[in-house]
């Protein structure tokens, strides 16, 4: 067999259609896994920064959702972990354990969306106090119909599709509306998959969902995306207007790549993150989320340069983050 391989690549190469042993072999991979939120952009920036630098370096982005995501980087699986929350308490405590650092790094912002069927003539608009009583934990089994929820609304089965428990998202908008993470009814049917969510509200005229504004966007003809009502008292829908203005809250907020400070110490992982904050500003407007102002982005290549470890949240998922807050977070941490 060795004499048979040898003979063809000689062969291939004679012919100029092979590729040296040693330029294979020279191939680098990047492992990013985590957020679905993310995923859009981080595929993206991979696809380009592939293309530059001729395959010689390989990205493989995985999607097992942020907490799946966060448990392969504190295990050291992965390179950077995808995330559309900040990293939490816990597992900053397990990554501490394996002797796991890593840089945070805002990469976009993103207007959480929750949309219902296009044929669904009843709802335009929801409040937070609307939304847990769909998604409390005390809904399950009792809350089933559109009527239960306001008496205005027809008796017709309330469905409920939404992100699994792995999900960054899931922990976003469990806090957002019912003011505590992971605090669900389970009677819904989950995916780490928004794109069988999108699918699914496309399909039934009784469902509702709620995933990130890229899933929404390309599908906004087969959907209708629900204003959701401030603090102010204001029907706001998601838009990127509604998250750099700040009147789209609490379903505002910033998503994140997570670089371990050992990976960064490789040429071809430290040469992707600073790819990614100086060329993906476009990206993230083409697969439709909110790009950081320059500065920030600036700010963030400083403290991947200075490799700038920890959170600046401390653990917390704080809901209703602005863009400027955030900046003055990450400038301080």
């Amino acid at each position: 067999m060795k004499l048979t391989s040898t003979v063809t690549v000689a062969a291939l190469l004679a012919a100029g259609l092979g590729v040296a042993p040693r330029d294979a072999a020279a191939q680098q991979t990047i492992k990013l896994d985590g957020s679905s939120t993310v995923f859009p952009i981080s595929e993206a920036v991979a696809e380009e920064f592939q293309i530059a630098k001729r395959g010689k370096v390989r990205v493989t982005v995985g999607i097992s959702g942020t907490g799946g995501g966060f448990k392969k980087f504190c295990r050291g699986e992965i390179d950077i972990a995808d995330a559309s929350r900040p990293i939490s308490k816990s597992e900053m405590d397990v990554c501490a354990r394996a002797g796991i650092q890593y840089i945070e790094l805002p990469v976009a912002y993103d207007a959480l969306t929750v949309a219902v069927n296009p044929r669904n003539t009843w709802v335009d608009t929801l409040t937070v106090a609307e939304l847990k009583k769909m998604w409390e934990p005390a809904a399950q089994g009792k809350v089933t119909t559109w009527k239960a929820v306001n008496p205005k609304w027809p008796a017709q089965p309330l469905k409920l599709f939404g992100p699994g428990a792995d999900s960054g998202t899931f922990d976003y908008f469990t806090e957002a509306t019912v003011g505590k993470a992971k605090s669900s009814r389970g009677d819904f049917t989950a995916s780490e998959d928004d794109n069988v969510l999108v699918q699914c509200v496309e399909s039934d005229v009784n469902a509702l969902a709620y995933f990130g504004y890229a899933y929404y966007a390309p599908n906004a003809t087969k959907m209708k995306a629900v204003k959701i009502v401030n603090s102010k008292g204001q029907a706001v829908g998601p838009s990127p207007q509604g998250v750099l203005d700040g009147s789209y809250e609490p379903l505002s907020r910033p998503i994140f790549i997570y670089v371990s400070t050992a990976s960064a110490q490789r040429a071809e992982v430290k040469e992707f993150v600073e790819f990614y904050l100086s060329k993906g500003a476009p990206l993230v407007e083409e697969v439709k989320y909110v790009p950081l102002a320059k500065h920030a982005y600036d700010l963030a290549l400083r403290n991947f340069r200075a490799g700038k470890a920890g959170t600046a949240f401390g653990g917390r998922n704080e809901v209703g983050l602005t863009v400027e807050e955030l900046l003055a977070r990450e400038g301080r941490f």
